[in-house]
């Protein structure tokens, strides 16, 4: 069969029969087979071109044949034109804009803001849906289902708190803005844009709901010199880079951390060796590493981050480091040019990356931290990451709870604040005799001053966090709510002075103290910040705000409530088991279903009426319009003879006339000029009136230029806040030390504590020293705390103690590291008398527990804290031992014992307190001149009951007691009885090992 085509004409096949086409003629039957197939092909035209290319131009009539069995049979592929443009079936705007953020931001979970929830889609719907106990579903697309999963936007903060703190991931907000017209045109129609605004990591919050704000937020930068380390590292191999790099008491590493919420910002430089103290000193919540260096220690950096449950970030930190001069943007004040010059290289580099990254994260969002303030090694007392978890500072080490740990015994603050300065001096105690002397004297004033120190606790308690709430205001997230706490905030600080000034003013003796506490008085500077509060008071309607906040919380219950009416008609048993309890068993009504007023929406207004004199003028013109409203609805109801006529607005309708009653006739409805009903029941109607309509239009328009007017005058009043930053930090930080002095004085009252004496020598002189921890833990149980005492310094460095197992030698060695620890605090501490020579570090041998990730055995660990000791003490630290050797046998663990007591009398010369059960130790040391033996007992009686002596005599215990300690713990009678039986054996065979050997060496001496 053959089949004759037309020249310039076209031959397609269908599988069923040929069909003739005419050049730019597509029959719809084939273009809609096409459109319906599975392959989706598509029919482009180029510009200028016909919609199917034909061969040439038309000419003569020719004709040309061809067979049929030559043609390709089926449906015919047509080829789309290349034109640069994804032929893919698409997701919907959203989805699609959701799949590219998710591309952008790769290790990020993203949410997008859609309506009134946030949503997650594709794989990581899937994978997080379980985790937040989150419904998973399916959205239907051209181009597929894709799984989703999303959550109210009022639980935003709580589902942060799971994603960003539990679970330690990043998240990338994508935020909704409305379109302008014209952006609407240019977007296709689209009513809303969306973007990312913000990248939340846990180092980077700013005033989420879930922070802990009695802690710092900090979020540390790591930088070393890559470039001067590689060739080294490559030189010595893979095995030694751990020891050169991590290690290395030469290598330096620049270090810079810094508080998004309240603005803090910090260097120091330190070495490699002291940087595991440094983060665990620090405590930041992330902590950034330059990327190049995760192939190199990578691992061993995160193992080592990674025991204190720290989030580490390979970045890719800038190779260009800009100098300090360059950062004045992001700073609340230039950084002075003499004050750059002592910051170090690495300094500088760390916290450039750091301030790049913040940068990154917060998507373009301005930013104003305070100047970045310069630790010095020498200006705090050392203490090691080992110490702070042994010596329980700010956690106890068997749980890692608060309770039981030095921070919750002594805090006695009244402020979020003046917690986070005293977290801080826990774990940076000062070096310098006139600091620790300034702060003690504001403590002992206090301390004399009872009714002083109430008022002023009073007023703390009235305060805010300034030192939060004016950082927000300078990320541009601040509230009239935040104006109103900053407004007080600012308010207590200018009683605060008055009260203190006139206590000053009245008191003329001429002791230290007072000039203490005026010195701090003359730091608060309240011009600015005053005048400021007293216009946050005179602008903004707190009532207002109150009104504000109840329909919100109104709005949320109700969209609770909906999602309730849906889950409990729509879901399955599962899914009401997983809604909160507080929603599943409320009773709710009909949620969901608003109800209209006379007076429409209730209009809230957070600025008063006379805030500004346009202000007021605007509230005039709108009152006004309200009477015309008044008027024209009695007008109507005059003239229908019906008090039932209402005017409404409706988000459906817009503004209509609203009548009750079946005995207004259509004729009267037309006197009043309606011009078009809406609804009509039996007893109701509702019907458009022009004169309502434009009156409605001018009421509207009068409140959007209020709304307008209040926004101006709030971003007037914001920026105030922003003049005013550096007053307001400097007025918060004052308050800060006023709230941790007398948080101080008041627990010196509470547990009968004296004033230190601080001295620039080497000694310790504590009498009727007493553990701050466990004399709460025993007063609490009914039972008495034993005091002791502590000499060392020119006549003993050393005290070696023994004694029985659960006497109190652990407790004597930490409560000593304890007071020490209090005293260049700056508080005041639990003794009779204390006389403490300052100490530059502070090490702690105490317990120890294998780390078999790490592939250490219990001995192993505890000999990696001893070779820190030995390597880093000086004549000026303070260094706690205690059963080191215990975990080997007792021969090489004596050895090792006698080797640790040799180095520290004879290399380092520090003050130190060992304890230990080989009793051998104490006759080996016999020859060492300034050390002493000291020991615990236990008092026995006749009918074989004792108790533990807990005073320390001077002398050697050679009984540890351990059956006894034994028999307390429970252990079954036969299992002691055996344990006796062998001890009996064991001490008769070594006195007859002694005898012999002691005959021997009477014969040998007669020979001689």
């Amino acid at each position: 069969m053959r089949v004759q085509v037309p020249h310039g004409q076209q031959l397609i096949s269908t599988g069923l029969r040929p069909i003739v086409l005419r050049p730019g003629v597509v029959p719809r039957s084939l273009l809609l087979r096409f459109i319906g197939s599975s392959a989706r092909p598509t029919l482009r035209r180029r510009a200028g071109a016909p919609w199917i290319e034909h061969c040439s131009s038309r000419g003569a009539k020719t004709k040309s044949t061809t067979k049929l069995k030559d043609l390709p049979q089926g449906a015919l592929k047509l080829e789309p034109y290349n034109d640069g443009a994804d032929d893919a079936p698409r997701y919907p705007t959203v989805v699609q804009g959701h799949r590219n953020n998710m591309e952008k931001f790769k290790n990020c979970v993203v949410l997008t803001r859609v309506g009134g929830f946030y949503e997650l889609y594709f794989e990581q719907a899937e994978e997080l849906a379980p985790l937040l106990n989150l419904k998973l579903a399916s959205k239907k697309t051209n181009a597929g289902p894709v799984p989703m999963a999303g959550f109210p936007f009022f639980q935003l903060d709580r589902f942060l708190k799971i994603l960003v703190q539990d679970l330690k991931k990043y998240v990338a907000i994508s935020e909704e803005f409305a379109n302008h017209a014209e952006d609407k045109v240019r977007s296709g129609g689209l009513m809303f844009d969306r973007k990312v605004t913000r990248v939340i990591t846990p180092g980077t919050l700013i005033d989420e709901k879930f922070m802990d704000t009695s802690q710092n937020n900090f979020l540390l930068s790591i930088h070393v010199d890559i470039d001067g380390v590689k060739p080294d590292l490559q030189a010595e191999g893979e095995a030694a880079s751990l020891a050169h790099l991590l290690s290395s008491a030469s290598q330096r590493v620049g270090l810079a951390w810094l508080d998004l919420s309240t603005g803090d910002f910090f260097t120091q430089y330190t070495t490699a060796q002291m940087l595991p103290s440094a983060i665990a000193r620090i405590g930041a919540r992330e902590i950034l590493v330059d990327k190049r260096l995760q192939g190199l220690v990578g691992q061993e950096l995160q193992m080592l981050v990674g025991q204190d449950h720290h989030l580490l970030t390979f970045f890719d930190a800038p190779k260009n480091i800009s100098p300090m001069s360059s950062w004045t943007p992001m700073l609340e004040a230039p950084i002075p040019s003499e004050a750059q010059s002592l910051f170090t290289d690495e300094e500088v580099a760390a916290g450039y990356s750091l301030l790049e990254y913040v940068r990154i994260q917060l998507q373009g969002l301005n930013m104003k931290l305070q100047p970045p303030r310069r630790r010095h090694l020498d200006e705090s007392m050392g203490i090691d990451r080992n110490s702070l978890r042994g010596l329980e500072i700010l956690e106890t080490a068997r749980d890692g709870l608060g309770k039981g740990s030095l921070l919750h015994a002594v805090r006695r603050t009244s402020t979020k604040s003046g917690a986070r300065l005293l977290r801080d001096r826990l774990t940076s105690p000062s070096t310098s005799l006139s600091v620790i002397n300034e702060r003690l004297d504001l403590v002992e004033y206090f301390l004399e001053d009872e009714d002083l120190r109430e008022n002023i606790i009073m007023l703390l308690k009235r305060s805010y966090d300034s030192q939060r709430l004016v950082q927000k205001f300078s990320l541009g997230r601040g509230d009239p709510d935040d104006l109103i706490c900053l407004s007080r905030a600012i308010e207590a600080s200018r009683e605060i002075r008055r009260v203190l000034s006139a206590r000053i003013e009245a008191d003329k003796s001429p002791k230290k103290n007072h000039r203490s506490l005026q010195a701090l008085v003359n730091r608060m500077s309240l011009d600015g910040p005053t005048e400021l509060a007293d216009r946050i008071f005179a602008a903004i309607d707190e009532e207002g705000l109150l009104q504000k906040q109840r329909i919100e919380d109104s709005n949320a219950a109700e969209a609770a409530g909906l999602a309730q009416e849906v889950v409990l008609n729509e879901g399955l048993p599962e899914d009401v088991e997983a809604m909160p309890k507080k929603l599943r068993f409320k009773n709710t009504g009909r949620p969901g279903i608003a109800i209209e007023s006379e007076h429409g929406d209730v209009d809230t207004w957070i600025m008063r009426r006379d805030a500004s004199e346009a202000l007021r003028k605007l509230h005039e013109d709108l009152e006004a319009l309200q009477k015309e409203k008044s008027d024209l609805t009695q007008r109507l109801r005059d003239q229908v003879g019906s008090t039932a006529l209402t005017l409404k607005w409706t988000p459906s309708l817009g503004y209509i006339c609203h009548i009750k009653g079946d005995k207004i006739s259509q004729q009267a409805l037309e006197e009043l000029g309606v011009t078009r009903n809406v609804s009509s029941t039996k007893t109701t109607r509702s019907f458009y009136l022009p004169a309502w309509s434009q009156l409605g239009a001018r009421i509207d328009q009068a409140k959007i230029h209020i709304r307008s007017e209040e926004q101006r005058i709030f971003e007037d009043l914001r920026r105030g806040v922003i003049l005013n930053l550096v007053k307001i930090r400097r007025n918060a930080a004052v308050m800060d030390e006023l709230d941790v002095a007398c948080s101080f004085a008041t627990l010196a009252k509470e547990q009968q504590m004296v004033r230190p004496i601080l001295n620039t020598g080497t000694s310790h002189r504590i009498i009727g020293g007493r553990h701050p921890t466990v004399k709460l833990g025993l007063e609490e149980q009914g039972r008495r705390f034993v005091s002791n005492d502590c000499f060392l310094g020119d006549q003993e460095r050393i005290w070696l103690i023994t004694g029985p197992n659960m006497a109190g030698k652990s407790t004597f060695l930490r409560q000593n590291a304890l007071i020490t620890i209090l005293a260049q605090v700056g508080s005041f501490v639990p003794a009779e008398y204390a006389e403490i020579g300052i100490v530059d570090q502070i090490f702690s041998r105490i317990g120890a527990a294998d780390d078999l990730f790490r592939d250490q055995s219990t001995f192993m660990v505890e000999m990696l804290e001893t070779a820190a000791i030995l390597k880093q003490a000086t004549p000026r630290s303070f260094v706690i031992m205690d059963e080191v050797g215990r975990g080997t046998t007792p021969e090489d663990g004596t050895a090792v014992g006698f080797a640790c007591l040799h180095h520290l009398y004879h290399v380092n010369k520090c003050r130190t307190l060992f304890a230990t059960h080989f009793h051998a130790l104490a006759d080996m040391t016999r020859e060492f001149e300034k050390l002493g033996t000291y020991c615990t007992d236990i008092k026995e009686t006749a009918s074989g009951s004792f108790s533990f002596v807990h005073r320390l005599r001077r002398g050697v215990n050679r009984q540890s007691h351990a059956l006894k300690v034994a028999r307390l713990a429970g252990l079954p009678e036969e299992a002691l009885n055996v344990a006796r039986d062998m001890l009996r054996q064991m001490k008769a065979g070594s006195t007859s090992e002694e005898e012999e050997s002691g005959g021997d060496a009477k014969l040998v001496a007669t020979a001689t």
